[in-house]
């Protein structure tokens, strides 16, 4: 059976793939909404709606771009290595919750178990980073004690 790790992993590249899959779909709805509009239109009324799927267009390349560097991010996790120190591909047990130092994907549910997918760059991160079983901080008012790094 796939490590818990593993499986968190794969739902962050899900997540990412999923993101990068949205952005393209979005970008080829809408240089065919664009082309539909050069078809049917003309003057003013052309421009405006040609500039308004351009710019739709520029978002979502934005995003394609951002889902692009995540998968990158994630590429370069290794998460098949244990640590006694929280790092990228760590995953860390605290009293307030479960968190796979990856890239900041949500909740991730497995099972009847509840992850949280960080940044290591994410406050959290930062906070998690090197931290060992038995270490403790604050963040945002609330007592974190680590119980166990894998």
């Amino acid at each position: 059976m796939d490590s818990i790790k593993e499986q968190l992993y794969r739902m962050c590249v899900d997540y990412v793939q999923k993101r990068i899959n949205e952005a393209r779909q979005a970008i080829a709805d809408a240089q065919e909404a664009a082309d539909e509009e050069t078809k049917s239109s003309a003057g003013d009324k052309y421009e405006t709606g040609r500039e308004m799927m351009q710019q739709e267009t520029g978002r979502n390349q934005v995003q394609l771009n951002e889902a692009n560097k995540l998968m990158v991010q994630l590429s370069s996790i290794s998460y098949s290595t244990t640590s006694s120190s929280a790092n990228p591909g760590s995953l860390v047990d605290t009293n307030l919750g479960k968190f796979f130092i990856a890239i900041s994907a949500g909740t991730l549910n497995l099972g009847s178990q509840t992850y949280y997918a960080v940044s290591p760059v994410s406050p959290i991160g930062i906070q998690l980073h090197g931290k060992k079983a038995g270490d403790e901080f604050s963040l945002n008012g609330r007592e974190y004690r680590v119980e166990k790094v894998a």
